[in-house]
């Protein structure tokens, strides 16, 4: 049976099943362990009209720390709960039970996009702000994940249709700093069909002022609708992708804004870095096969494992 105790003694194979090494789980745990009971207690208890007391009722089949460990093989290989189930001997029913119970303690465990998004909005000192922002710059960028054609859904079909995937998709929204560190996530998904600039429109970010925030192309006209915040993109050829005005070749980019362009590519590459470390997550790189209303969990707790990361386990205080 696959479980902590066979992992750990081969931290490669440990850190290709679940996406942390060793130490960073044991850390991870060890915050787990004690929120879970009182997590356990509010969800035993939520809905007031429980009858049997909190701990009666069949027990789970495996230990705290296992399931964890078949938690983060689920995010990191996104295999069946057949499969899952045959590995942690488990039956399949009860696969994705134990994975639901369990992610709301990981998720007040880890270091999301919103606990780090509700300090930055409490920085002060321009030494707080360059703690957290780095260069004082933001990189914003989004990123889609396919999900299954809907069936019965007809309007669904026309909104989440993504022309630029030819896929049906839903966006997420990530905002990071020059380390890679997410420091910002959009709360609810957008349906593909929608465009980046109308996403931060209606989900931006509340950063310090002097952050710089940093788009690609797909962000064009923001420093119009946003002209007090310090907003850059990279130029555009004006008439690029066909004929320029009254059927003229468009407009080749100026040295200066081909260099512009360049240096702005290098700086931004670092939220490009940031959603394939997401992507490893399988759940977060193939096709989202879950119910949509889980999405959002999912996108938080994957945010979560990325930053621990790249914290180095460490915790965020304000």
């Amino acid at each position: 049976m696959l479980g902590y105790d066979r992992l750990s003694k081969r931290p490669q194979h440990f850190r290709s099943f679940t996406g942390l090494e060793v130490e960073e789980f044991d850390s991870l745990y060890s915050k787990i362990e004690g929120a879970y009971l009182a997590s356990e207690e509010r969800r035993l208890l939520r809905d007031g009209k429980r009858k049997r007391e909190v701990g009666a009722g069949r027990p789970f089949s495996l230990s705290l720390r296992d399931r964890l460990v078949m938690l983060l093989v689920y995010y990191r290989l996104y295999t069946t709960c057949t499969l899952l189930g045959y590995l942690f001997d488990l039956d399949e029913t009860n696969v994705l039970r134990d994975i639901r119970y369990l992610e709301p303690a990981v998720r007040e465990c880890l270091p999301l996009p919103k606990k780090v998004h509700q300090i930055t909005r409490r920085l002060r000192t321009i030494e707080e702000v360059e703690k957290f922002f780095p260069g004082f710059k933001a990189f914003i960028d989004a990123t889609e994940q396919e999900i299954p054609r809907p069936k019965k859904d007809t309007r669904k079909r026309k909104t989440h249709y993504s022309g630029k995937r030819k896929r049906h998709t839903v966006k997420t929204q990530l905002t990071v700093n020059s380390n890679g560190l997410i420091v910002h996530k959009t709360d609810r998904h957008a349906r593909g069909r929608r465009h980046d600039i109308d996403v931060y429109r209606e989900r931006h970010p509340d950063l310090p002022r002097e952050v710089q925030r940093v788009f690609d192309l797909g962000y064009k006209g923001v420093t119009k609708d946003f002209p007090e915040l310090n907003c850059v993109h990279p130029f555009k050829r004006k008439g690029a992708g066909g004929r320029g005005h009254k059927g003229q070749k468009a407009q080749p980019l100026t040295p200066d804004e081909k260099r512009f362009n360049r240096e702005l590519s290098r700086a931004r590459v670092v939220v490009e870095h940031t959603i394939s470390r997401a992507k490893k997550f399988n759940i977060f790189g193939q096709e989202y096969r879950n119910r949509l209303r889980n999405y959002d969990v999912m996108t938080d707790i994957v945010s979560g494992l990325v930053n621990l990361r790249i914290l180095g386990g460490t915790a965020i205080h304000g």
